[in-house]
């Protein structure tokens, strides 16, 4: 008797051609999804991949680990910028969403927190408060 043929659901389909992909442009981008099939795929992190001009969704924090790139982007809205910052308090994060390897290109980021390193945490928070004073100074001009 021969074993019968797994078949592949739907929604698996979608998961590992989603995690597969390496470049996401102009479209919404949902992090709790995103992250969930790549651990599906028994991937830890998010790796590798390219997003430009894309609105990355929360709800999230996401740990910034090695080789992440973010250039013009919008981190999102707070009336303290640093609300958006959270320091890791053990040596190890849980419940986080790691993303390494990955370049975000004018992307904005709406309900995402953000977690690292310290020179991580204050180069976020550089960024952060530099883009708050630009755009305070855009509303004044």
């Amino acid at each position: 008797m021969t074993e019968p043929t797994a078949t592949m659901s739907t929604d698996e389909a979608f998961g590992r051609a989603l995690v597969a992909r390496t470049d996401f442009t102009r479209e919404a981008v949902w992090l709790p999804s995103l992250s969930v099939h790549h651990l599906n795929a028994g991937q830890t992190t998010i790796d590798g991949k390219t997003f430009t001009e894309c609105v990355i969704e929360g709800p999230a924090v996401v740990a910034i680990l090695a080789g992440v790139t973010l250039d013009g982007c919008n981190l999102g809205v707070a009336t303290n910028p640093r609300s958006l910052l959270y320091k890791p308090l053990g040596e190890k994060l849980a419940g986080v969403i790691g993303v390494s390897n990955c370049r975000f290109v004018n992307c904005r980021f709406v309900q995402v927190g953000f977690t690292g390193s310290d020179e991580m945490l204050e180069h976020l928070e550089t960024m952060l408060v530099s883009a708050r004073s630009q755009s305070a100074g855009d509303q004044t001009s």
